[in-house]
C-alpha cells in the first residue's frame, strides 16, 4: 500500500463531487470508498486504474461509459466524499477490497453474511497421549486441525466414527491426569484408556498416526494394514485383538460408504461452490471435501446482489469468504471468475490455489449437485422471506408504524429472587434473528434493589440507547424501528421514561404481557395512550410476536444460568492470596467444602499437601480479618 487520501467538496454531494475527485486521481491500481455526508461508507470498490474507474460513475451511458442502475445512481447522489488508497498491484487491491467490505459492510456492496467460525477436529501433538477434540476459533495449540465442517452435527458424527476406529482419548489433560480407572468411553469401545495404562505409548502413537493418515485421505492403506493385522492376531489365537481390528475396519468402512457417492476418485481436498439466481434472490451453496471425505454443506444468501450478474456475485462471494477462511488447494465453481482472484487467493494462502469451472465429467457433476442444492435452498428461503415480509406488514399495522420494521429489539431480564440478574436484548430483522447483535447486561447500578424488575429495565434501556446516541460501531448504533418489552403497563412506562430522559421520540415502544393465567395465546399488547388489547389466538402475527418474545426469554434464561453456574464454581478461596487452582482443589478435597476450610485451624491447614506453615497462617488470618 503506498498512499491514502480523503477528498471531498464542502456541502456538496453526488456527481459533482466524484467528477472533481476523479480529476486529481492517478492511473495507479487501488481501492476507493464512497462516503455519505454522515460518515457512513456507502461502497468499497477496487480498480486497476483508479482515475478511469472513478470517472466511470459520472460518464454518460453512451460512448465510452457504462450505464448506471437506479440503485447505483442513488449511491452516487449520496456520495459526499471519497477515500482513496493506492496499491502496488491489482491483486493487492482485490485483497484489500475484500478485507474492507468484511469490516465496513457498506450498504451498496454485495455482502456475505457469514460471521461464524467453522468447527474443526483437532489432533493434539503436545502430549505423550494426544487428545482428539472439537475446536473453534484461533488455531494456536500444537497439533493438526482438520476441517472446516459445515455444521457441528457433521463434525460430531465424524468425531464419533474416528473414536470408534482409532480409540483416541477425547478427555482434557486435567481429567486424563486424575483418572484412576477407565471411564465410560473405554467401556463402549471409543477409547483405549491410556489414562490408566491400558495401551502403550507406542501403540497409541500408531493409532494417532493412522487417524492422521485417514483424515489425509489414506483410508484404503489403513484398512489394508488393519486386515493384515487382524489375520495375524487370528493366526496366533489372539481373538480379542482380532475383534478390535474387525471393529475398527467396520467403522472405517462406514465412513467410506457414506462418502463414496460423492468423492470416489474425484476430489481429495476441495470446496465445491454452486450459485443459483431467481427473482432477484441469490443462493450460494458450498460443499466441503477434505481427505476425500464429505464434511457437509452450507447455503449462503448474499445481500445487495439483485442487479449483479452471477459471475459478479460469485467473485464477490469467493473473495469475502476466503478472506477469513483458509482455502483448500482446489475450488470448483459453477461460474467463471476473474483469473486475478486465483492469483489473489494463492498470494494470501501462500500456496497455489486452483479455481476451476469444470464443463464435463465427475467434477462437473459435483458442481451441478451444488447448483441443484442452491436452487432448492433458494426456493425455501424465498418462501420464508415472503412469509416474513407479510408478517412484518401486519406488525406495522398492529403497532401503528409507517412501514414494516427492519429492526426489532426485544428486551427481557432473568433472575432468581434478585440473584445473578441478567438483562437480555435480542434483535430480529427481515432475514431472521440477528444473533451477532444480541447483547446481555450485567447490572451495575449500586442503588438497584434485588428483584427490582423496573430498575433493571431502566438501567438496561438507558445503557443501550446512550450507546446508540454516542455513535458507536454500526451494529450497536443501529436504531430500532420497534422495541418490544416483555411486560405490561409498568415495564412500558419505564421504557417510555428512559426515552423521554434521553430525548428520543422516534422509536415505537410496546409491552407484551403474558395475560390471564400466563397462558400462551392470551397475551395483552400495551401501547402508549391506548387501552391494552389482544390478538386472536390463531393470528399468525400473534404467533410471530410470541416467537420474538420467547427468543428474548430463552437468551435471558441462558445468560442467567451461565452466570449462576459460574458463581457456583467460585468460592471464598478464590479471594485468598497465593491460592491457585491446585491448592484450592487440595484444600476442598481434604476438608470437603470451602466453609470447612474457613473454619479450620492453622494446624489442620498444614496437613494439606502443598500448604506450608506460612501459607496456613495466611489462610487462617484471611478468614478472620
Amino acid at each position: 500500500m503506498s498512499n491514502t487520501t480523503t477528498q471531498n467538496i464542502p456541502n456538496k454531494t453526488g456527481s459533482e463531487v466524484i467528477r472533481n475527485i476523479a480529476k486529481n486521481l492517478s492511473n495507479l491500481p487501488g481501492v476507493y470508498r464512497m462516503i455519505a455526508a454522515d460518515g457512513r461508507v456507502l461502497y468499497v470498490g477496487k480498480a486497476k486504474n483508479l482515475k478511469n474507474r472513478v470517472s466511470s460513475y459520472v460518464t454518460p451511458a453512451s460512448g465510452k461509459g457504462w450505464g448506471l442502475s437506479t440503485r447505483i445512481m442513488r449511491m452516487v447522489e449520496n456520495t459526499a466524499s471519497m477515500e482513496i488508497i493506492t496499491t502496488h498491484s491489482e491483486v493487492e487491491a482485490l485483497l484489500l477490497e475484500a478485507t474492507l467490505i468484511k469490516q465496513l459492510k457498506p450498504h451498496y456492496n454485495i455482502l456475505l453474511r457469514d460471521d461464524k467460525s467453522y468447527p474443526y477436529i483437532f489432533l493434539g501433538a503436545d502430549h505423550n497421549f494426544p487428545q482428539i477434540s472439537k475446536h473453534r476459533g484461533t488455531q494456536t495449540r500444537k497439533g493438526e486441525y482438520f476441517g472446516p465442517f459445515a455444521s457441528i452435527g457433521a463434525m460430531n458424527e465424524t468425531l464419533a466414527l474416528l473414536q470408534r476406529a482409532f480409540l483416541l482419548r477425547p478427555c482434557t489433560d486435567n481429567i486424563f491426569h486424575n483418572r484412576t480407572r477407565p471411564c465410560l468411553q473405554y467401556q463402549i469401545k471409543r477409547c483405549s484408556a491410556p489414562c490408566v495404562g491400558r495401551i502403550s505409548k507406542e501403540d497409541y502413537a500408531q493409532n494417532m498416526q493412522q487417524a492422521q493418515d485417514f483424515l489425509h485421505g489414506k483410508s484404503r492403506e489403513i484398512q489394508s494394514k488393519l486386515q493384515t493385522q487382524m489375520q495375524e492376531y487370528s493366526a496366533n489365537f489372539d481373538y480379542e485383538n482380532a475383534a478390535h481390528c474387525r471393529d475398527r475396519i467396520r467403522a472405517l468402512t462406514q465412513i467410506q460408504s457414506e462418502n463414496q457417492d460423492f468423492t470416489e476418485g474425484v476430489v481429495l481436498d476441495a470446496d465445491v461452490i454452486g450459485l443459483y439466481q431467481a427473482s432477484g434472490y441469490v443462493c450460494v451453496q458450498v460443499f466441503f471435501f477434505r481427505g476425500g471425505n464429505h464434511y457437509g454443506n452450507r447455503a449462503f444468501f448474499p445481500a445487495n446482489a439483485q442487479t449483479n450478474s452471477a459471475e459478479e456475485v460469485l467473485e464477490a462471494f469467493v473473495s469475502q469468504f476466503y478472506n477469513t477462511h483458509q482455502p483448500p488447494k482446489q475450488i470448483l465453481l459453477s461460474h467463471e471468475v476473474s483469473p486475478l482472484l486465483q492469483e489473489a487467493l494463492s498470494l494470501s494462502a501462500e500456496q497455489k490455489i486452483d479455481l476451476l469451472t469444470p464443463k464435463r465429467g465427475a467434477k462437473q457433476q459435483l458442481v451441478q449437485n451444488a447448483i441443484e442444492n442452491a436452487q432448492q435452498a433458494l426456493a425455501r428461503h424465498m418462501a420464508e422471506t415472503q412469509q416474513t415480509a407479510a408478517l412484518l406488514e401486519k406488525l406495522a399495522k398492529i403497532f401503528e408504524l409507517p412501514q414494516p420494521p427492519q429492526r426489532i429489539e426485544i428486551y427481557d431480564n432473568s433472575h432468581i429472587q434478585g440473584t445473578h440478574a441478567v438483562g437480555a436484548m435480542v434483535v430480529a430483522t427481515p432475514e431472521g434473528f440477528d444473533k451477532k447483535s444480541y447483547r446481555k447486561f450485567n447490572f451495575k447500578c449500586e442503588n438497584l434493589k434485588p428483584g427490582d424488575d423496573y430498575g433493571m429495565m431502566h438501567e438496561m434501556l438507558t445503557r443501550r440507547f446512550v450507546r446508540m446516541l454516542e455513535d458507536p460501531p454500526p451494529e450497536e448504533g443501529s436504531k430500532p424501528d420497534l422495541v418490544l418489552i416483555d411486560g405490561g403497563a409498568g415495564q412500558l412506562s419505564t421504557a417510555l421514561k428512559v426515552l423521554k430522559e434521553l430525548g428520543i421520540n422516534d422509536i415505537k415502544l410496546a409491552g407484551i404481557a403474558k395475560g390471564v393465567d400466563r397462558n400462551a395465546g392470551r397475551e395483552e399488547i400495551f401501547l402508549p395512550q391506548r387501552a391494552p388489547f389482544r390478538l386472536p389466538e390463531n393470528d399468525q402475527a400473534l404467533h410471530f410476536i410470541q416467537r420474538l418474545r420467547d427468543e428474548a426469554h430463552r437468551f435471558a434464561i441462558t445468560s442467567h444460568r451461565a452466570k449462576r453456574s459460574k458463581a457456583i464454581q467460585t468460592s471464598s478461596l478464590d479471594e485468598v492470596p497465593g491460592i491457585g487452582a491446585i491448592r484450592k482443589k487440595a484444600l476442598i478435597n481434604h476438608f470437603g467444602s470451602a466453609r470447612d476450610v474457613e473454619a479450620a485451624s492453622v494446624e489442620a491447614l498444614q496437613q494439606v499437601a502443598g500448604i506450608s506453615q506460612q501459607m496456613a497462617q495466611g489462610i487462617f488470618d484471611f478468614f478472620r480479618g
